[in-house]
């Protein structure tokens, strides 16, 4: 944690002595810290609007609050530009080995469901709608623009794109969460939190589990599971064709992120890793779906 970060924490108008400050480690788009005041902990998150991602601050905190309100993410306890003051919750951060036991992974599919059936109806005000296909189509084209190291990929990307939208077919919208990644579930001492809102928005449903499953790199038989478990019975062969090209979507969502993340970006992390290894996630994926009656 650099001085000024230190600096910015400490001058937020909700503190009254805050005495430690503690970096936050696993962020890749924020910056985190753990700051005791008065005896309480709370989690900071320093980030600005980042209007190549399509994260709108605005957007982010009336969906937490909505979340807080339903109980599945912490309170917020303080709101101003560039910052958002979060309750401290005790607990873990799940990884993908987390989400392959069974108990876990079911925890984490009711808490998804909840997101989607009851901070759906809680909401207030604008929110962002978050469209999988528009958004990979909005990253080919920054890219592009940037002069990207992998423009000669962004043809066959965004025609993948195009066959996967058209397989995906009509969606129905809920409230999603739209970046399931496991450590954005923590494990506290009696259920499951879900954290960080940046990319919430109206969804189809299916991207939230395709996410949850290719994000966590679930086995077929687990994958299997969630969806039984969220849906409360089998799916068709015919929806699971439309739910796999989702999920195809997901993971090239998280592979064109981690492209422009790669220029945009200014957090110690190895995004040109992150994005091979997506990009492999993605075309196992794509293969399966092509594979699929």
């Amino acid at each position: 944690m650099t001085d000024t970060v230190e600096r910015r924490i400490r001058t937020l108008s909700c503190w009254d002595a805050p005495t430690d400050i503690v970096p936050l480690e696993g962020g890749i788009t924020n910056i985190n810290a753990v700051v005791t005041d008065g005896g309480r902990k709370y989690v900071v998150r320093l980030g600005q609007d980042i209007p190549e991602h399509g994260v709108m601050r605005w957007n982010e905190l009336s969906i937490a609050r909505a979340a807080a309100a339903a109980g599945v993410s912490p309170p917020v306890v303080h709101a101003e530009p560039g910052a958002l003051v979060f309750d401290f919750v005790e607990g873990d951060a799940l990884a993908e080995a987390d989400l392959h036991d069974a108990t876990t992974l079911a925890a984490a599919t009711d808490l998804v469901a909840k997101v989607h059936r009851e901070v759906t109806p809680i909401l207030r005000g604008p929110v962002l709608t978050f469209w999988v296909f528009h958004v990979c189509r909005d990253y080919a084209a920054f890219l592009y623009d940037k002069s990207s190291s992998y423009m000669s990929k962004l043809t066959y990307l965004l025609e993948q794109a195009a066959l996967l939208e058209q397989g995906v077919g009509p969606v129905r919208l809920v409230l999603g969460h739209n970046d399931l990644l496991p450590q954005n579930m923590i494990r506290g001492a009696d259920r499951l939190w879900l954290v960080d809102w940046e990319y919430g928005g109206f969804n189809s449903p299916l991207f939230d589990l395709g996410g949850l499953a290719s994000n966590a790199d679930l086995p077929a038989e687990a994958e299997q599971e969630m969806l039984v478990r969220y849906f409360g019975e089998a799916p068709d062969a015919a929806f699971l064709k439309r739910y796999a090209a989702m999920k195809c979507g997901s993971l090239l969502r998280e592979t064109m992120w981690s492209m422009v993340s790669e220029i945009t970006s200014e957090i110690d992390f190895d995004y040109a890793a992150y994005t091979t290894e997506n990009m492999a996630r993605f075309e196992t994926a794509l293969a399966a779906w092509k594979d699929m009656p």
